[in-house]
Formats: C-alpha cells, sequence, structure tokens
C-alpha cells in the first residue's frame, strides 16, 4: 500500500520475549487496518512459532538476526554484534526501509546503536531519553531519565525543547508547561547547572514556568519536567519501586485469595482505572528524542499491551514529523 508506515520491533528484546512482543506488535497490525507494515527483527525460526496461522493475513513480516543482545551486555561491545535483532533493526532505519524502530530490549545497546548508527539530529548536541510519570491530571514527561549522566546547561535547554514539541506534537498538549527540576522554586536554587539552565530555559521560546520540585511531578503540575539523566534515572527507578510497592501493600493487606477480596471490597471499575493510571504499558514506550529517526525504548517487562502502545507512539511521531519540528526549531534557536 502506498504511504504504508513502517515500523521495526525487536521481536527478541525484554523479559516477555517474543510471545508478548509478537502479540502487541500483531495486535497494532490489526487495529490500524493496513496503515501499518510490522518488520518483526529476530530469529526467524524462533519466531515462526509465535505467529498463528491466522494472523498471517496482517501486514507483519520477519527479517531474521540470528543475535540475541543480552540484557547486562555493556553498550559499545553489544553494538559490534552486527547480526542482533537490535543493530540489524537500526540499520533498517538507517537504510530508509522502516520509519521507526521499538525495543524492550537492553536499554543502553539501543540508545548506542540508535546514536552511533543514525547519528544526531541537526544541532542537537545530546539525546535524551523521555520517560512518562502518572500524575493527578494525567501524566508529566520527564527527560532525561537516563541517556546522559553529566550535562552542561546547553544540554538541558535542548531537552526543554525537545519535550515541549514532542509533548505538543505528540500527544496534543496545548502550549505544555515546562519545568526545571530542582530542590526549590526559587530561581537562585539549585547547583551550578540548574541555575544555569534556568536563565537559559527562560529564553526559549518555550511555555517555561520555572522550578519545580520533586512533588509537582506527581501533582501534575509541568507536562515537561528537564532535568540530567543521572537525577531523572533515580525518579524513575524510584517511582517504578514505590509503585510496585503500593500493590505489594495491597496483596500483604489482603492476605489469600487477595483478589476476590478486592473485588468484594472495591468496584472492579474503580481498581482497574488505578492499575490503568500506574502502569507503565499505557504509556508504551520512552521516545529517544535527538537522534536522526525515531527510536522507542520500552520497559525491560514490557507486555503486549506496552508494545502495541509503543508503536502508536512511534506512528504518531512520524506523522507529527517530530524530527523536522525539532531540526527547524534548533535551527531558529540562538545559544543552542
Amino acid at each position: 500500500m502506498e504511504g504504508k508506515m513502517r515500523i521495526a520491533v525487536d521481536a527478541m528484546g525484554g523479559d516477555n520475549a517474543p510471545g508478548e512482543i509478537i502479540k502487541g506488535a500483531i495486535e497494532a497490525a490489526k487495529k490500524e487496518k493496513g496503515a501499518l507494515e510490522i518488520i518483526l527483527v529476530g530469529d526467524e525460526r524462533i519466531l515462526r512459532k509465535h505467529i498463528k496461522p491466522s494472523e498471517e493475513k496482517f501486514p507483519v513480516s520477519i527479517v531474521h538476526a540470528p543475535e540475541i543482545i543480552g540484557a547486562h551486555e555493556f553498550p559499545t561491545v553489544a553494538h559490534k554484534k552486527r547480526n542482533s535483532s537490535i543493530s540489524i533493526a537500526t540499520n533498517l532505519q538507517k537504510e530508509k526501509r522502516v520509519d521507526a524502530f521499538i525495543s524492550a530490549g537492553n536499554t543502553g545497546a539501543v540508545m548506542a546503536s540508535s546514536l552511533l548508527t543514525l547519528g544526531r539530529l541537526g544541532s542537537v548536541s545530546r539525546p535524551a531519553l523521555g520517560a512518562f510519570f502518572p500524575t493527578k491530571k494525567g501524566f508529566t514527561m520527564v527527560l532525561d531519565v537516563g541517556a546522559n549522566s553529566d550535562c552542561k546547561p546547553v544540554h538541558l535547554l535542548q531537552f526543554g525543547l525537545m519535550g515541549y514539541i514532542c509533548a505538543k506534537q505528540i500527544f496534543k498538549q496545548e502550549n505544555p508547561r515546562v519545568g526545571l527540576l530542582n530542590i526549590g522554586k526559587e530561581n537562585i536554587k539549585g547547583n551550578k547547572l540548574a541555575r544555569e539552565a534556568y536563565f537559559l530555559l527562560e529564553k526559549a521560546p518555550i511555555n517555561f514556568i520555572g522550578n519545580v520540585e520533586g512533588i509537582d511531578i506527581m501533582n501534575g503540575e509541568c507536562d515537561v519536567a528537564v532535568c540530567d539523566g543521572f537525577t531523572g534515572n533515580i525518579i524513575l527507578k524510584f517511582s517504578e519501586g514505590l509503585i510496585n510497592l503500593i500493590f505489594d501493600t495491597i496483596k500483604s493487606y489482603m492476605g489469600g485469595n487477595w483478589q476476590q477480596k478486592l473485588d468484594a471490597t472495591f468496584p472492579k471499575s474503580s481498581f482497574d482505572g488505578l492499575v490503568k493510571r500506574l502502569s507503565y504499558d499505557e504509556y508504551g514506550g520512552a521516545p529517544l528524542l535527538g537522534v536522526d529517526g525515531i527510536t522507542i525504548v520500552c520497559h525491560g517487562r514490557s507486555n503486549a499491551r506496552a508494545i502495541y502502545n509503543a508503536i502508536l507512539t512511534a506512528q504518531r511521531s512520524k506523522e507529527e514529523r517530530i524530527n523536522d519540528l525539532i531540526r527547524e526549531t534548533f535551527s531558529s534557536v540562538i545559544g543552542i
């Protein structure tokens, strides 16, 4: 079909690969009714076993990749595995054979492969990984959450610009509020990085609302929160642990047959709503903004729902010309 979008999915990456990955990919191809073609990348012999005869009618194909990158392999070493599902999928995008790439595999390897193979976008100095945090009012996008441990003020400025464009174009937030994560609201608070980044963001063509504290993220006081990757990764892992603690505590208090007791105590729709709000699979994956392509990094425990949503995020990123807008914005902003 002319104009059909093609998305490569690393079918071998993640704790639930390949079964859940393939299930989510096929669901996306099925529901998009011909608008998408999914290319599953991985060991063809293994992948074929997970595709039912009735599913072969959907626009899903396989590109063979005999190697797998383990979860704990060092990124630059893993990048040298040219026959891995991550490397081959990234090269498919480099060669313009696909429009986007999705993986729940080794995060470092996905980022390294994307950066080294696709390169940086225009004037972007440091690509940033944006993750979505549930809030009282919806969600907040936090970036960076792991791509850059050490940053300069100009990098945080770029993260703010990219986050603003992403929130506005992909998630249709009108004039997204961008905040700088800090230890206080006053512009004199924080370390040297935060203080200098504040004044750069203040002059940027975005809706910068100033400093925000950790509690402001969960309260939904901003749509985009900017920080260095070291800080962002810590709060990401902390929030995941906190959510797990909430659900484990509920189960502990309920004791045996906790699911039946919970259903008898609370309306099922209410608890399902809570699970949906706090679950990472509803947000799909984290876009790696600033590379010359579209890369969505999914949680290692991603299920079919998460992969499905990640594919839709990749689709919207392409449709909304996210990279063109980042390139155009950066070329017009002085000092970055």
